[in-house]
């Protein structure tokens, strides 16, 4: 089967990602209480001050709402209810849309759960292999002619799958997990007739038989067992993983870690009997393997009367007087509009995402903030810009942050942030990371390169992560087409495991990326005060479709000094549109011209 189709293969479809272009080689009523709103304090006529009212506390626990889907062995119309909603949303790339398709435990026969947009199917045992569907979750790109790289926001989880045909497919791109998945089969993750597609993440699984990337670019498997590994293209990277290939980058592109350095599997929904708990996985250090493979997986679980069930159209506020009262928030599915920050201040929080429910700031506010406290736990939902311009969408940490979290870390998980493509979007930066230890695992953080609102200027953001905090450590970090530097990091002993990168295709010269006497900026920039930070199976690159002449020195800037160490980077002109002079710092071959081959560097300094 051949690994990287010519790009004569496919017709080139209207909106599609300019690096597809290049071929592979390249129903019941919330239960939660109403908004509290304080009464204003009035006067009496005698001048005294009536005492305002205290808010109304909020109930918890409740309603999932009309978006989350629940079936059971027994439910009738099964493959109807799933056929309907993928039909709403295969095609619904920046649409309102959000779906959680939940299973109950047992046995379900002859399905495929055909995965379109803002949709995340999940089983509700404590194990994958407590909910069983004879059958495929199936990710195609048939309605994209074949072109998966746009295969974005959905997700798979906690299930164990048997495939009709002993191979399941899974095609996607970035913000696509496939997490705490058995497949008692094979796994494809390219679409039929091997077109374009550029993923990607698997998490927590098992895959019985051999994974089959074939046309997939790029891809970041942690923590699971494979039955084997078929090809790579330009950047495959493992860690923890057992059956996995052996380190042999660049050729074939293996980047192979034995462990993970640190690990924290993503909360998730499970049934109790007939109650809703959230399990939250245990910390692992040196990590390898499944956490579920040996019976019940380690860590606590909280009721679902522990979280205020949010509904979209649930103010910020209301959604800080549900972390005031001491709850965690569980995200429905839908649209958020938020006034306000949403404050994370109590250690252990956790707030929960389902269906790719979707925060949205108003008049320019940061979404999302954490203070410097243990063990807050953010998953499962996406931070979309509003047409004001934010300076942080989502802050862990305040600036200074500096307490000790090594035993209790931060974790953000499957939180995916975009600016513009939905419409009009701004932020100077999408996502800053003060707190020490943070855990960042498998995030995309997406300036559009396509959709409403997208142009230079129109969705501007200078950076997409920041990195203040000392020892964070991020696994599956994707991060694409920002006006400056994607990444910054500033803290000590930072580790990335796995990065991937595209330059904003839609400079308009030479002058606008101009970095003093630097020719563009870095995707991945390490602070000059750094000493110690290291960096496996890192990948960039670059696109300039408005004006191909731009050139770029480096797809890695970094201070050189021993600790700071790299292993695996490539940058890629795709096309010619661009060039890289160097992978890293000075060091590296310039990239070939128009030929998209991409030039490396294994280790540095």
């Amino acid at each position: 089967m051949p690994a990287s189709p010519t790009n004569s293969a496919l017709p080139e479809p209207s909106g599609v990602r300019r690096r597809a272009l290049l071929g592979a080689a390249a129903a019941a009523p919330v239960l939660a209480g109403l908004p509290a709103t304080a009464a204003a304090a009035t006067t009496t006529a005698a001048g005294h001050k009536k005492p305002r009212r205290k808010p109304r506390r909020l109930k918890a626990g409740g309603d999932l709402g009309p978006n989350v889907i629940v079936f059971d062995p027994s439910t009738p119309g099964i493959q109807a209810r799933l056929d309907e909603v993928f039909r709403q949303q295969e095609r619904a790339q920046f649409g309102t849309g959000r779906y959680q398709l939940l299973f109950k435990p047992g046995t379900y026969n002859g399905l495929n759960a055909q995965i379109g947009f803002y949709t995340s199917i999940s089983g509700l045992g404590l194990s994958p292999d407590d909910t069983t569907i004879n059958g495929d979750v199936t990710v195609d790109a048939g309605w994209f002619d074949g072109n998966a790289t746009q295969n974005f926001w959905r997700s798979a989880e906690n299930l164990a799958l048997v495939p009709v045909s002993g191979t399941n497919r899974w095609a996607v791109a970035q913000a696509a997990p496939f997490r705490r998945m058995h497949v008692r089969g094979g796994l494809d993750l390219a679409p039929s007739g091997y077109g374009w597609a550029s993923g990607g993440y698997i998490a927590d699984s098992r895959i019985d038989g051999t994974v089959g990337p074939y046309s997939q670019q790029q891809w970041y498997t942690r923590d699971s067992s494979v039955g084997g590994w078929t090809n790579a293209v330009w950047n495959m990277v493992f860690s923890g993983v057992e059956g996995a290939p052996a380190q042999s980058f660049p050729n074939p592109p293996y980047t192979t870690l034995d462990r993970t350095p640190r690990s924290r599997e993503k909360p998730f929904l499970y049934l109790d009997g007939d109650r809703y708990r959230v399990f939250l996985p245990a910390l692992r250090t040196d990590a390898r393997g499944v956490t579920w493979g040996n019976g019940t997986p380690r860590g606590t679980s909280l009721p679902l009367e522990r979280f205020y069930v949010a509904r979209p159209g649930d103010s910020a506020a209301t959604l800080n007087q549900a972390l005031d009262q001491g709850l965690n928030l569980l995200l429905t599915p839908g649209i958020y509009h938020v006034d306000q920050p949403v404050r994370v201040n109590r250690a252990g929080t956790v707030v929960l995402g389902l269906g790719y429910a979707t925060l949205i700031p108003d008049n320019g506010v940061t979404a999302l903030k954490v203070a410097d406290v243990d063990g807050v736990r953010l998953a499962g939902f996406l931070v979309d810009a509003g047409p004001v311009n934010s300076p942080v969408l989502l802050e862990v940490g305040p600036d200074g942050a500096s307490r000790d979290h090594s035993a209790d870390p931060v974790t953000v998980q499957d939180v995916f942030l975009r600016i513009g493509g939905a419409g009009p979007g701004r932020a100077t930066t999408a996502m800053v990371v003060n707190a020490r230890h943070t855990i960042v695992d498998h995030t995309w953080v997406w300036r559009a390169d396509h959709g409403d609102g997208v142009g230079w200027e129109t969705n501007r953001c200078d950076y997409g992560v920041v990195v203040g905090g000392h020892d964070v450590l991020a696994t599956g970090l994707f991060v694409e087409h920002f006006n400056k530097y994607d990444v910054q990091w500033n803290g000590e002993r930072g580790r990335t495991v796995f990065f991937q990168n595209e330059k904003a295709y839609d400079a308009p010269d030479q002058a606008a990326v101009q970095n003093g006497s630097v020719k563009g900026y870095a995707a991945y920039k390490v602070g000059d005060h750094v000493t110690t930070h290291e960096g496996w199976g890192m990948g960039s690159y670059c696109y300039y479709n408005v004006n191909p002449g731009i050139v770029q020195h480096h797809g890695f800037a970094a201070p050189d000094r021993p600790g700071v160490r790299f292993h695996g980077l490539l940058v890629v002109s795709l096309s010619g549109n661009g060039q890289y002079e160097c992978v890293i710092n000075d060091t590296g071959a310039p990239t070939s011209g128009s030929n998209t081959v991409p030039s490396t560097v294994v280790s540095y300094p």
